[in-house]
């Protein structure tokens, strides 16, 4: 395939930086909340000393809560041990074209303690683990992520000096496929179409969507890690495009009583050839493998929600005739069921509707490939697909709050399994953590249910 519009090698980064055309190399990695956190560098020392030795970071990002507070309890960087640096290691498949920041290239990185391991705990650490478990059967991953927002008239400094309170959608009614009611949200969105282009995505699609204010921008497939470096790239650039003009937008799984921000993620496999083998001649267009590796999902739904749904906000995303699932159940074309089986033929895939717009998707696909994984090597059989609305079906639900899914991924074997017992204990603190943060705060419903009433 042709390199994309926007990529770079080292030898045109330095080439630009010669031509005076960038000036500053941002390089990130992707933290538990799915947030890029990282450096600016001048080009200059880029190219003179990062590109090849890397740099540092406190280890104390892969330790902190969504306020950046220190938390204690971690295995990986406390206190005690002096909260210390690991190292940022430019992947140089990742250099870009940043178009909505001037003069500016980005490099993605992966991390490393200061004797050379990688660490273990990061995201795209754990999922470059089952991408190599996939490999070493000749598979490979192939992801697509559908990620929605709300998008605000508000500004982000606006926002917070109002306590989020009053923000005005940047539309007023349902526009979910509108030409009409998107068109004046159009300038925003064609800014974020080109410049993801431009940064070396391939933009598909942008549609409206339910709630109001709600869009989605759609980019093509691709192999599992450049989706998931697209993604939080992604989502970080459309925030400062949408500050750039004056606006703000949220990807909280449920900011409002009305329809939540989804992240559906569709996935298949290819083998050694680079052909799918997810089609064959068994009942609804699967082959057997195809057969297994959606039998795993389904039998892993539960064990490993945390991953999909990692916030106490995520859950209340889960709600009858919402569109996002509650129960646990597969079907053919049917967006009731937690899992969709979408397309046929060479495009026969896995929609994943479980998670939402929060998700950090290198834990979420790593997911995925591990539960498809587990059904392959415990050869389950797929059950029969359900047919009519999910959400009056009896079938076991999705857990209904991050305590129910910390419970399930503590106890259950899948995730030790898959990510070992190193990686399971971290998350679990996260989760923990974001719990104890939910369960002390006074929330506006609890003040305008008692402040006076009660």
């Amino acid at each position: 395939m042709a390199r994309r519009r926007g990529m770079l090698t080292p030898a045109e980064l330095k080439a630009r930086v010669a031509a005076g055309e960038i000036d500053t190399v941002v390089l990130a990695f992707t933290d538990m909340q799915g947030r890029l956190q990282g450096k600016r560098f001048s080009a200059e020392f880029f190219l003179d000393d990062v590109l090849a030795h890397g740099a540092e970071g406190c280890d104390y990002l892969l330790a902190v809560d969504v306020e950046m507070r220190t938390v204690e309890g971690y295995a990986n960087s406390s206190w005690e041990q002096g909260y210390g640096d690991f190292r940022l290691l430019p992947d140089l498949s990742t250099l870009r074209l940043i178009p909505w920041q001037p003069g500016t290239a980005l490099a993605l990185a992966d991390l490393a303690l200061p004797d050379g391991p990688p660490v273990a705990v990061s995201p795209r650490q754990i999922l470059k683990a089952q991408t190599d478990r996939l490999a070493v059967r000749g598979l490979r991953a192939m992801v697509g992520t559908e990620l929605e927002f709300v998008l605000y008239q508000d500004s982000y400094d606006e926002a917070w000096q109002r306590g989020y309170r009053g923000l005005r959608p940047a539309t007023g009614y349902n526009v979910d496929y509108s030409v009409l009611g998107t068109s004046r949200t159009e300038p925003l969105l064609r800014r974020v179409r080109t410049e993801m282009a431009g940064a070396g995505m391939y933009v598909e699609a942008s549609k409206g969507e339910c709630n109001l204010g709600q869009h989605e921008v759609t980019f093509r497939y691709a192999d599992a890690l450049t989706t998931c470096d697209n993604h939080t790239l992604y989502k970080t650039g459309a925030k400062e495009i949408a500050a750039q003009e004056g606006h703000s937008i949220t990807f909280m799984a449920k900011p409002d009583e009305r329809e939540g921000n989804s992240c559906h993620i569709h996935i298949s496999l290819r083998g050694e050839d680079g052909e799918p083998v997810f089609a064959g001649d068994r009942p609804y267009g699967l082959s057997r493998i195809g057969e297994m590796f959606l039998a795993g999902q389904l039998a892993a739904v539960r064990d490993l929600t945390l991953l999909f749904a990692p916030t106490v906000n995520a859950y209340k995303r889960y709600q009858p005739g919402s569109f996002a699932p509650t129960a646990v159940t597969w079907g053919v074309d049917n967006r009731t069921c937690a899992l969709r089986l979408a397309g046929h033929g060479s495009s026969l895939r896995i929609e994943h509707r479980v998670p939402g717009g929060d998700v950090n998707p290198y834990l979420a696909v790593a997911g995925l490939i591990a539960a498809g994984l587990d059904g392959i090597d415990r050869g389950l059989s797929l059950d029969e697909p359900f047919q009519g609305n999910a959400y009056a079906s009896d079938a076991p639900r999705v857990p209904g709050a991050l305590r129910e899914a910390l419970a399930l991924w503590e106890s259950a074997e899948l995730p030790v399994a898959a990510f070992g017992e190193p990686v399971v204990r971290h998350y679990a603190h996260m989760a923990r953590t974001e719990v104890a943060a939910f369960d002390a705060a006074v929330t506006d419903w609890e003040l305008r249910r008692g402040f006076e009433r009660l």
